[in-house]
Parts: structure tokens; sequence; C-alpha cells
């Protein structure tokens, strides 16, 4: 499948934090998350593997009881199960891809995005 740029189709699914998946297949799917300044997503873990990538801005990112302050450029994976979670610094855009997919994150799909 091939996936368009589009502005819309954006969840807001915390106060500050808005996803959209981009694209999906059998074992991965893929998001961008558009990050407030202020905006935190809490701690949590669940069993997919989880790899980013920093676009825009600045935030810390907890994995694991380890921090660090990414900006763009940057990158990182969280194992399954591991506990992590974000304090956003400036507004920021992350792309991350999990595996296995998501099923929670197929509602945020935006049909106007996905070509077959």
């Amino acid at each position: 499948m091939f996936g368009s740029k589009s502005e819309n189709g954006y969840m807001e699914v915390l106060n500050g934090i808005k996803i959209k998946t981009l694209n999906y297949g059998r074992d991965t799917l893929m998001t961008e998350f558009l990050l407030k300044k202020g905006s935190i997503l809490p701690e949590h873990a669940h069993i997919n593997e989880q790899t980013g990538y920093f676009v825009k801005g600045k935030m810390r990112l907890f994995i694991d009881g380890s921090s660090r302050i990414v900006t763009p450029g940057d990158s990182w994976n969280i194992p399954s199960n591991s506990k992590h979670k974000a304090e956003v610094i400036e507004d920021s855009v992350a792309i991350e891809v999990f595996s296995p997919g998501r099923n929670d994150y197929m509602k945020y799909v935006y049909d106007g995005d996905i070509m077959e």
C-alpha cells in the first residue's frame, strides 16, 4: 500500500497529543505523532516493540528508567513490555513504527491517505 501526505485525519488521544496512522501491513504499523509543548505522555508499556524517529521539536523521552532529550534526527527503540513516557519541551513531530502492529491504532487510519 502507498500513503499520501495529508493534513487531515489526526485524532487527539491525550491533551496536546495527536496521532494518525500513516500506513500498516500484516506485521507493522507506522504512525505520526503531533505533540504540543507542555504535553505529557504518561508512563505505560505494551507488547509492541516500538521504533521512533524524531522529525521536529524537542522532548525528553524516558525508557525503562533512563532518559534523554531527543531532537530532530534522533531515533530510539523501545523493547516489548518496557515502561516509557515522554515530556514535550517544544512543539514536536515523531514517526513511530510498531511491531506487531497495534490493532488499537487502526481507528486512527485516515482512509483518504491510504491507497491500495
